[in-house]
């Protein structure tokens, strides 16, 4: 029999000068200790040879993160992940955190605790010190960023903005148009400035000028389409067209068109970005680029599915294509 008492929780916290919680705090992946503390209580746990009790083995779960459950882009992505995590006999579970850019600090505590088998989020990017953690405790992870560009090593799923963009300006271009203007998303998301950038080749290929004033920065939902819309054609050589950076956006310039007195598309041609199930609901039908959602939450949870069962990334970033879609809210310029 061992003359050695086995070591406790409270022996190792004693001897450290902390509580006992904060010994299991770092035993259980939390947040909220210090680097310095963490660091001394692991070099203790490892020198007495503390044994961690086993982890519990992770849910059949896929978690879906994402900041808003309004935008109609993620309920079509969130349908992609469904059907593939289905497929392989995973449920899924949704948590609305934090903003566009990224998850809240205090989702990180909750997943490690609900421990599903991966995470699929839907963000620009994942903070480091959250990306760290989750590698730690061994859980894979994906992001599905239609609006960011994620740090390099980071899987993840995006789709060709500024080609989407481009097709759809010169869209406009072959039709006869030659005001064009463009309505995009926040100046601080990668997809807005990708799209912008697109329409500017665009407008360069065909040595088209671009007034300063048709370029508008907003949001992606209708009323940041409507009150910049509104703006355009009102002015004297307003334009004939307008490339929007989403389909909502396009609906409100569609609202600010008819408020105007104008018909879409006799006066004005309206192209959107997204191809959402209302697209084919508007009136007139929006012509817009279809970018694969529910391509890309598929994906995205089959890259998830794949690091689960220990497999290796094969592609660190997917770039799906996206296409133009011509429908009725787009045609010839007016003689």
């Amino acid at each position: 029999m061992s003359d050695h008492p086995r070591v406790t929780l409270a022996m190792i916290a004693a001897e450290a000068g902390v509580s006992k919680a904060t010994v299991s705090k770092v035993l259980n992946g939390r947040t909220d200790v210090s680097a310095g503390t963490r660091s001394r209580l692991e070099r203790l746990l490892q020198s007495h040879g503390y044994r961690r009790r086993p982890a519990a083995s992770p849910s059949r779960t896929i978690e879906v993160v994402l900041s808003d459950l309004d935008a109609g882009w993620s309920l079509e992505v969130t349908g992609g992940i469904e059907r593939t995590a289905h497929e392989a006999g995973f449920s899924v579970i949704l948590t609305v955190s934090g903003d566009r850019h990224a998850p809240a600090d205090e989702w990180l505590d909750g997943v490690l605790l609900r421990r599903p088998a991966g995470v699929v989020l839907m963000f620009a990017d994942l903070p480091r010190e959250q990306r760290e953690k989750l590698r730690a405790r061994g859980m894979p992870f994906a992001i599905i960023a239609p609006s960011g560009d994620p740090s390099p090593g980071v899987p993840s799923v995006g789709s060709a903005n500024r080609d989407g963009a481009f097709a759809a300006t010169r869209h406009l271009i072959e039709l006869g148009h030659r005001r064009i203007a463009a309505i995009t998303g926040p100046r601080d998301m990668m997809c807005s400035v990708a799209r912008l950038e697109g329409y500017r080749e665009a407008m360069a290929a065909a040595r088209l000028p671009v007034d300063p004033d048709w370029v508008r920065f907003g949001t992606f939902l209708p009323a940041g389409g409507e009150v910049h819309a509104r703006e355009l054609l009102a002015r004297r050589d307003r334009p004939t067209a307008v490339f929007a950076g989403s389909d909502l956006q396009a609906l409100g310039v569609i609202a600010a068109a008819t408020a105007t007195g104008l018909a879409v598309p006799t006066d004005l041609s309206v192209v959107g970005y997204d191809d959402i199930a209302l697209a084919r609901w508007m009136s007139p039908q929006l012509t817009t680029v279809h970018q694969p959602l529910a391509r890309m939450g598929a994906e995205a949870a089959r890259m998830v599915l794949h690091l689960a069962e220990g497999g290796v990334a094969d592609s660190r970033r997917i770039d799906l294509p996206a296409r133009l879609v011509v429908r009725g809210s787009s045609a010839p310029v007016a003689a």
